[in-house]
Order: C-alpha cells, then structure tokens, then sequence
C-alpha cells in the first residue's frame, strides 16, 4: 500500500528530532504508555467538512514498521546516537493500539482522525509518517468530494498523475478521489493496485502526429473501436467535430459507435451546446460530450450553471494538488502520559487533553444534527461512536476494508449531511461541542498548569 516491498524499510521517513527525542526518552528511562491524538485545527478557505483518507497506509506502515541493518548503520555513522539506544531501535515494532474514524467518514475540526495508544518511544516515532499519509489523502479526498457534488451527478475522473507531487503522490490522488466519489483515474499503475476503472483518450500529439486530423481520428478508431474518444480541439473545436461525425457515420457502417469526444479548450458551457447541436442532428445522440482543462469544483459549478452539455469531466491538476488549499492545519500532539492527561495551551495552537471518542447525534429524519467530543471513557446515550479499534497489540483487527466499501460508506455520509453544510463557496458550521465529562477534564488540567508551571517564574 505504502509503496515500499517486503524487504524495505519507512523506518527513517521521520524527523530527526523524532529519533532525538526518543533517544532521551531512552536514556532516561520514560517509555510510559503515552495517548497522542491526530486532528485538523481549522478548516481552510470554502471547506465546510473533511473526509477521512489515509488510514489504511498507517496500518500498513505500522505492521511493518522495522529499522533495517542498514538503518541503523546510516544512524550510526550520524554519531548522535549511542549504541545502546541503536541496539533498542533493532528490535522494536509498534505493539500498541490504533483507534481511527473509518475512511470515507466525515469529520470536522478537533475531532481526532487517529489515536494512537502505545509506550512513548514508539508513539512519538510515528509522528511524521502519520500526518503524512493522513494529510494529503485527506485533503485530496475532500477536494474530490467538493468536485463530485459540483458535478451535479455528471461523471467525475481523475486525470491528475501529471502534475501530482511526485509519482507516490499520484497514486494517493487516485485512490483518494475514487474513494470520494470519482468514476476512475488514468494512472493505471493506481487501476492495477486499487482495483479502479482506468481511463483515457488521446493526446493532442497523437492527433498532429498525422497529416490531416480526419486521419488521426480514423486511425484511433481503427484500434479501438469499442471504445474510442476522441480529442477535437487541436486545430478547431466545431470542425473537428464535424470530422468526428464524418468518423463516426463509417463507424456505424461498420455497426460500431463513437464513444465521445472530448474538449480541452476554450468556452467550455459554448462550445459543448454548439457539439452536441452538430452530434444530434447527425444522428449521434448517444455519442458522449467528454470536456477536460482546468477543472475544480468552483469552474465545474460554473460550466454547470451556464447549461454546459457536458456528460463527464476529466479533473487534474486543481484537484491533484488541491490549488486553493494545498495543505490542512493538521497536528499529531501527546494528550496522556502514564495515565495524566497533558494540554498544550500555545496562543491559536490549544490542544485538548486525554484520550477521546467522538459522538454522532441525528435528527428525526436521520440527517446528521451535531457531533459530540467526550472522554474515551465516558458513556454517551444516544450517539454513535465514531472512532474505531483497527490494531491492538500492534496487530490489525480483520482484514482491509475493500475500497468500494469505503467509497458506499463516503456516499452514505455525504447523503447524511444536510446540503447547507455542503456550500462550496460559504457555509454554516457544523456543530461540534464538547462534553461535560471532557470540559471538566480541560479545566482541570489547565488549573494544574497554572499552579505547577505557570507560577513558578
């Protein structure tokens, strides 16, 4: 899942001050069993929710998680470490604890997407590697969600691998927007791993390197002409499309259809109207509007709303990258230790204390109404428990989710999710509140703060 093989190691995708950090927790012999929490601290511009992606890269990670003979030579030859610290980095593995929200969950912010329960030299290694994984596929998923919803039930696929941040990057996108609702990717490499619908036309040099564009068209169809899109916007959109019909008169001659064709230029919502006028009355009314060049959800809302006849857009380097938000505010901050509940209370950066558990309340109609923060340990009536238990002792718990069930699961809480929440420009926010039990536990930590260290100036 992670991209590595059996044989390597992710040990060192870490910070240095991970490793340095653990080393003086092991001088000093604090390994206690420590709670940190994986959380989003705000909402970037227009995000009214996020969805879960990522997790099933953590699992992966952590079942693995090695340092290699190699691993510790390298960290050796650093020397900021010592032998015996290194003898223990040989040896050790994730034996703790992974509560997530499933993916394809909705969320908000402060609501912790991962806990992570396990001795500290092991949690606080993690650190990196789980905002990481969490962090783009998030982000991705949320961006995808965004463009489906604006799409208006027009068929939505990823063309990203191109412009993504580095090939790894470009099979996390794939994955990421089908699970939230996209109807496949061009990366085939991401169609073999995670089983999804791989899908493409031609390239505007396929169609120059002919002499005459007809000829380009007749030679595409020719090789595949069970599935054939073609690309009429090199030289001219409408007399390409005239060659597109001429191509598709022979092909019916044949007993074959044209698929599509597709636009990559120019007043999409126009020219889209003006095609299909010229497929029509040629008698290729079946034969799909296929547009590409630009899209996010705010230019597919637009195209939508002039009366684009656009069947299916192909969505890449906007979303790939997610342009207008291309990072979340997401923390990964220790929140136990040895059974004492610990806060960060940094201006704009305020943590909340002890391990949690997040509650889903819904109406009388079943839409979600609000959500409720609580103590893992705290019983709530009424709420659904949103954080589940995905590895104890450091092993998962059953088999990994299929991506299809992941996918049904993002339509049924995005269905849950009552449209004013849904605003791509603006909305409301969604009501998350804490609970009695978990604002006493941050009144009570803050005043032992304020008495222990805040005073001693």
């Amino acid at each position: 899942m992670t991209g590595y093989s059996a044989n390597d190691s992710l040990a060192l995708m870490t910070d240095l001050y991970e490793l340095t950090m653990a080393a003086s927790y092991f001088d000093h012999g604090r390994n206690g069993q420590a709670t940190f929490s994986l959380f989003i601290r705000d909402y970037p511009a227009h995000r009214g929710y996020f969805v879960a992606a990522g997790l099933e890269d953590l699992i992966d990670y952590l079942e693995r998680f090695r340092f290699t003979p190699s691993d510790i030579d390298y960290l050796h030859r650093t020397k900021l470490f010592r032998p015996e610290f290194l003898d223990y980095l040989k040896e050790l593995r994730f034996t703790g604890r992974l509560m997530a929200l499933p993916e394809g969950t909705i969320f908000f912010t402060h609501e912790p997407i991962v806990e992570l329960d396990g001795p500290l030299l092991e949690t606080q290694l993690f650190e990196s590697f789980v905002i990481n994984a969490l962090n783009l596929q998030t982000m991705i998923a949320t961006k995808a969600a965004r463009s489906v919803q604006a799409a208006a039930g027009r068929r939505v696929v990823d063309f990203s691998l191109r412009r993504t941040q580095g090939t790894e990057a470009g099979l996390k996108v794939a994955r990421a927007t089908y699970l939230a609702g996209f109807a496949g990717t061009s990366n085939v490499l991401a169609g073999k791993r995670y089983g999804i619908p791989v899908v493409g036309t031609m390239a505007h040099s396929y169609v120059t390197a002919f002499e005459r564009e007809i000829d380009a068209f007749r030679s595409f169809v020719g090789s595949f002409p069970d599935n054939a899109v073609l690309l009429i916007d090199t030289y001219d959109t409408l007399e390409g499309a005239h060659k597109a019909v001429k191509v598709a008169g022979e092909m019916a001659r044949q007993g074959k259809k044209l698929r599509g064709v597709r636009l990559d230029s120019g007043d999409m919502a126009a020219l889209s109207v003006q095609v299909r006028e010229i497929l029509d009355q040629a008698g290729f009314k079946e034969t799909l509007i296929f547009a590409s060049g630009g899209f996010d959800e705010f230019k597919l809302a637009q195209v939508v709303s002039q009366g684009a006849a656009i069947d299916s857009f192909g969505v890449g380097t906007k979303v790939g990258v997610s342009a207008d938000a291309p990072y979340l505010d997401i923390a990964y901050k220790l929140v136990m230790i040895e059974g004492r509940p610990v806060i960060k209370l940094s201006r704009g950066k305020k943590t909340l204390a002890g391990p949690k558990q997040v509650y889903r309340f819904l109406d009388d109609q079943g839409m979600m109404l609000k959500d409720l923060l609580a103590r893992r340990d705290e019983e709530v009536e009424d709420g659904k428990p949103l954080l589940k238990m995905f590895m104890d002792s450091g092993r998962r718990i059953g088999p990994a989710e299929p991506l299809t069930a992941i996918r049904d699961r993002f339509q049924e809480q995005l269905y849950l999710l009552p449209p004013a929440y849904r605003g791509l420009e603006s909305a409301p926010r969604y009501p998350v509140s804490l609970s009695r039990g978990l604002a006493d536990l941050q009144d009570q930590v803050e005043q032992r703060i304020e008495e222990r260290e805040l005073g001693e100036s």
